[in-house]
């Protein structure tokens, strides 16, 4: 499966009241923070919403959100709008995409805001969790799971939080694409060492212009001497 890298990507997570908005569960946090070629850019959105409902025992225990935390949050209709802005067309990042995915979409629709058009079908949705399951078949495949195979330290995530998690994430979809693996050849490599064709590697960045060098032209005429000296003059160093 071959995955093309974004230039501009969202990390995204939630955290609900449960599991089912067909039982009426709904979202309590957003957490998104912004991609560029896959280096964090420091623009982040975050918000708590009041889910205008009670907290169940088992969705508590997992986020640690309260009602009477939750009670003076926006509503989600308030921040719709902002959210969006955030998020644009550009391409989403979620672990378990459908889950997140169908959420916003249920938040959005009641709150009378268009859907989000990025689909795991049109590519404007990258799973992580489809991506990991494909790479490491046997698992296990979860957040943290990912987080101890490439050694990202998650230490601070003793409760589920939305931005919490999506900066985890943001550091394992890195791994997954590659990111850290790509040689100075422009190899790719998997995190294990071996061969990672399936995945296209970041575009290094070029400089628009040469740094200027820091050796003198005395210094510059001695190397060139010595070259020419001890290995000759079609030396490698001088056909550049």
């Amino acid at each position: 499966m071959a995955i093309d890298i974004p230039q501009r990507s969202i990390v995204l997570d939630t955290e609900t009241t449960g599991f089912k908005t067909s039982e009426g569960h709904r979202l309590v946090e957003i957490g998104c923070l912004e991609l560029h070629n896959l280096i964090p850019t420091g623009k982040e959105f975050h918000v708590y919403t009041n889910p205008e409902r009670d907290m169940p025992d088992g969705a508590f225990k997992v986020h640690g959100l309260s009602i009477e935390f939750l009670s003076d949050k926006p509503l989600f209709k308030q921040v719709a709008d902002d959210f969006l802005a955030f998020c644009g067309d550009d391409v989403l990042v979620i672990h378990n995409a459908p889950f997140d995915m169908g959420f916003l979409n249920f938040e959005l629709q009641k709150a009378g805001k268009p859907k989000l058009k990025q689909t795991t079908a049109n590519g404007g949705v990258i799973d992580t969790l489809t991506v990991a399951r494909k790479r490491y078949p046997t698992g296990p495949n979860s957040l943290d799971a990912l987080c101890r195979r490439f050694g990202i330290d998650n230490s601070n995530r003793t409760l589920h939080g939305a931005l919490l998690d999506s900066e985890l994430l943001a550091e394992v979809y890195m791994e997954l694409m590659g990111g850290r693996q790509i040689n100075l050849m422009g190899d790719e490599t998997g995190a294990a060492g071996g061969s990672n064709d399936a995945y296209r590697a970041v575009k290094q960045m070029v400089r628009p212009t040469k740094l200027k060098s820091l050796l003198t032209a005395d210094e510059v005429a001695a190397h060139k001497k010595f070259i020419e000296d001890e290995i000759g003059a079609d030396a490698l160093w001088n056909q550049s």
